[in-house]
């Protein structure tokens, strides 16, 4: 079994810019960096060496370093506040449909 760098486990996205004509490659767990090159392959190298170097900088500050979003336990519970007015649509909406304020919400948002 293959012993996974840390920087491995971190969320990536590449996108194009076509302002900059480039791919453009960001770690979610670290929304503040970037990298760029003109292949998505190249991104993805960059934003991982940027990401190495801060978690260095990070473990030289002694602050704690994000955990992947793939090895975060997640309970499945959300607390959201509303304004009544949008509290009371969401309970006529979901009675009209037959089903709980939760089961309506989370067939929005599937």
């Amino acid at each position: 079994m293959k012993n996974y760098k840390i920087t491995e486990k971190y969320t990536y996205r590449v996108e194009w810019s076509e302002e900059d004509q480039l791919h453009i490659a960001r770690c979610l767990e670290f929304p503040s960096l970037a990298a760029h090159s003109k292949t998505v392959g190249g991104a993805l190298k960059e934003i991982e060496k940027v990401v190495e170097e801060e978690i260095a900088w990070i473990k030289e500050e002694n602050e704690e370093i994000p955990e992947p979003f793939g090895l975060k336990k997640y309970k499945g519970n959300l607390t959201l506040r509303v304004p009544a007015e949008v509290h009371r649509k969401l309970s006529i909406k979901s009675a009209e449909e037959g089903v709980s304020i939760n089961q309506y919400i989370l067939s929005k948002i599937s």
